[in-house]
């Protein structure tokens, strides 16, 4: 989280800086299957950010010496474009993609099946093509619907929101603006359907019943995404059925 800037009001008389209310997720838009050459894929915008993942895998995992006999190997390469931001992003990865792949990819082997695929790596790549603020979440939320694409046996989608504070009030879903000059950051990622939390992380100071509230609404918006998970999937699948 920044410093606040001088004079800068990000919540006013009930709304936000972009007319949300304090409870209320950015816009929101799925569509899988955008990668005809990967396992799975999915195509992400939300708010301002433009997210694309792809699955490859289950396949070999070379070199041969990196093969774990028992379970599959997952590697997850987060990577922001050098275009994504107002500032050029310098190409490779820098300590925070580097923290944030480990992070994504410990938290989708709590829910990704490894041990039905030995001796193979599940490839997932999360490209950040224009970033808004959460990029994390909205990677986490992408590369979820990308295993599903791929067959990938799962326990559960998973699905990625943060909560934060802002101007002393706790608010749901951070955007660009709230995320700079804000007070602090908390974002989960979640199994909806087994209510397990995979990955919790905080930025900047909360209260004790400001961490419970923050908790509340990350949790309310995960289950909206959820909705819009499953939409984008059954909308996928059942053209295929339908022959579209």
């Amino acid at each position: 989280m920044g410093m606040k800037k001088e004079g800068l009001k990000l919540f006013e008389n009930g709304k936000r800086i972009d007319g949300r209310a304090y409870d209320e997720l950015r816009p929101i838009k799925m569509e899988v299957g955008v990668l005809k050459r990967a396992d799975g894929s999915c195509y992400l915008e939300w708010g301002g950010n433009k997210v694309l993942a792809a699955v490859y895998g289950p396949r070999e995992c070379l070199p041969r010496h990196t093969q774990d006999p028992l379970k599959a190997r997952i590697n997850y390469r987060y990577n922001m474009a050098p275009f994504s931001t107002d500032e050029r992003v310098r190409p490779g990865p820098s300590r925070r993609s580097i923290e944030i792949s480990k992070l994504s990819k410990e938290a989708l082997e709590h829910v990704i099946f490894t041990e039905y695929f030995p001796k193979t790596s599940i490839d997932i790549f999360v490209e950040i093509l224009q970033a808004d603020a959460g990029t994390r979440c909205a990677g986490l939320t992408a590369a979820s619907l990308a295993l599903a694409d791929a067959g990938i046996p799962m326990k559960s989608l998973i699905t990625a929101c943060a909560a934060g504070k802002i101007d002393g009030k706790v608010v749901l879903d951070l955007g660009k603006l709230e995320d700079n000059f804000g007070e602090a950051d908390l974002p989960i990622a979640y199994m909806p359907r087994t209510k397990e939390l995979v990955y919790l992380q905080m930025d900047g100071d909360l209260t004790k019943d400001e961490f419970k509230e923050a908790l509340r609404l990350a949790l309310k918006g995960c289950d909206e995404i959820y909705r819009i998970q499953r939409d984008a999937l059954k909308k996928a699948y059942e053209g295929e059925v339908n022959g579209r």
